[in-house]
């Protein structure tokens, strides 16, 4: 298994990458971070799949890399405003595949538990498990 990791990373991470798939959490730090400057170290023709968050994307760049070849296909499952507007050119682009926003779906068999556990955590006063991270923005 071949690691990256920082910045100094990154462009051979992406020269490499022939699918790039964003599943990251919405910070300051990946705000608008799928955008040309990352389109144009994948290789020619490469796919993006977007299931993290809309705020991650930068519209017009996609377009501009499905447009020009950069980009050979994108799905994406998030989107800047949601619901994606009839009129978004995304819609009727031959490149794209549009999902409904339902990259997770939450089992209640699962989820049941994890409340049930928190509630008994919290009638014992101990830590509640599987908290968002105000600080860390996830």
């Amino acid at each position: 298994v071949e690691c990256f990791h920082g910045e100094e990373g990154m462009t051979d991470f992406l020269q490499g990458t022939e699918i790039l798939v964003c599943l990251l959490p919405l910070t300051p730090e990946t705000e608008n971070i799928l955008d040309q400057k990352i389109f144009r170290q994948l290789p020619s023709g490469a796919c993006l799949i977007n299931a993290g968050r809309g705020g991650q994307q930068v519209e017009e760049d996609i377009l501009d890399a499905l447009d020009s070849g950069q980009l050979g296909y994108v799905t994406l499952d998030v989107f800047q405003e949601e619901p994606l507007p009839k009129a978004h050119p995304f819609w009727d682009h031959p490149r794209v595949t549009i999902t409904p926003h339902n990259a997770a779906i939450t089992e209640a068999r699962s989820a049941t538990k994890i409340v049930v556990e928190n509630i008994r955590r919290l009638e014992d006063g101990r830590p509640l498990i599987n908290l968002v991270d105000r600080s860390a923005g996830y």
